[in-house]
């Protein structure tokens, strides 16, 4: 019996994966990951890193973060403790949906995870404090191939649901697409 379900979005390879849930009066097991049938949704590279965060205060924002080729990563986000507002924007170069974001609520209290392509941006809010996040990637983090878009940048115009109430020094400095970008060259 499958354990996923994985919905489309808007954007061509950004998917929804809703977790069926194991329930008896003592709670539930839900399986967060399974080769096979991520494999049998497209996903043919093995997971390289797990990363968990803790976000402390609501309108916080992490991100716009993605890896440069030859380092692209897959991530599945889930949310494990609070509520987010998890965004992807679509890099890839000749895409029909390029510079298009989509996002979705990501709770603890729903089975639910974003699967995001390679040439992929990625950035969330925190809507409650205290809110962890799981990261499964299919590569490990290279400082080299780290490339980021503003969180506030006009030419994404993301819509975050709440007022920003924080950034990171790092995640501040990141500059404004420039209007010459043309995509990330995906394999």
């Amino acid at each position: 019996m499958p354990r996923f379900e994985f919905l489309p979005t808007p954007l061509a390879g950004l998917s929804i994966v809703e977790r069926r849930l194991m329930e008896d009066r003592r709670g539930f097991l839900s399986r967060c990951y399974c080769v096979e049938e991520f494999a049998a949704a497209g996903v043919q590279k093995p997971v390289a890193q797990i990363n968990h965060t803790l976000t402390k205060r609501r309108g916080t924002v992490r991100g716009l973060h993605f890896q440069w080729p030859p380092h692209g990563e897959i991530k599945l986000v889930s949310c494990l403790r609070g509520e987010v507002f998890d965004v992807a924007v679509d890099l890839r170069r000749n895409s029909p949906t390029f510079l298009q974001w989509h996002g979705e609520m990501l709770s603890a209290a729903i089975p639910r995870s974003l699967l995001i392509p390679e040439g992929f941006a990625h950035g969330f809010q925190a809507l409650s404090d205290d809110c962890e996040i799981v990261y499964v990637v299919t590569a490990a983090y290279q400082p080299s191939a780290e490339g980021a878009v503003s969180a506030t940048d006009p030419r994404v115009d993301i819509r975050w649901p709440l007022p920003i109430t924080e950034l990171s020094t790092r995640d501040r400095s990141h500059p404004d697409m420039s209007p010459d970008f043309a995509g990330i060259e995906v394999p």
